[in-house]
C-alpha cells in the first residue's frame, strides 16, 4: 500500500486499523490489551481509530510484543558519509602523559616502592 499520498488523518487511520489488526491476531480484546498497557478501553478504542496519543500508542504495541516493528517502521538515523568525517578529526589519537611531577606521581613512586 502506497502511504505517501494518504493525509495526516488517512495514515493516522490506516496505522489504527493495522493496531486493530494486530490485536485481532493476537486474540486480545480491546479490555485485555487495556489492561496489558496500562491504559483505558476508550484510549484502545481511540487508537484503533487512528485518534491515539505517541505515548498511548507505543504502550500498545509494548503491551502486543510489537515494540520490536518500531525499527523498521523509523529506524535510528545513521550519519552521512560528511558527518562521519568531520567527526574522525575530532578523534583522540593519544593519551595526554602528565606534565612534570605532581604530588599524585610522587605518591604513586613511594606506593611501588613497597
Amino acid at each position: 500500500m502506497q502511504l505517501n499520498h494518504l493525509s495526516p488523518a488517512a495514515l493516522a487511520e490506516e496505522l489504527g486499523q493495522r493496531l486493530k489488526q494486530a490485536r485481532l491476531n493476537a486474540n486480545i480484546t480491546q479490555a485485555e490489551l487495556a489492561k496489558q498497557a496500562g491504559v483505558s478501553r476508550t484510549i484502545v478504542m481511540n487508537a484503533e481509530k487512528g485518534q491515539a496519543q505517541l505515548e498511548n500508542f507505543v504502550a500498545l504495541l509494548l503491551a502486543l510484543g510489537l515494540a520490536e516493528q518500531l525499527n523498521s517502521f523509523l529506524p535510528k538515523p545513521q550519519l552521512s558519509p560528511l558527518q562521519l568525517r568531520k567527526l574522525e578529526g575530532k578523534k583522540r589519537e593519544r593519551a595526554t602523559g602528565s606534565r612534570g611531577s605532581s604530588e599524585h606521581d610522587t605518591q604513586r613512586e613511594e606506593d611501588d616502592e613497597w
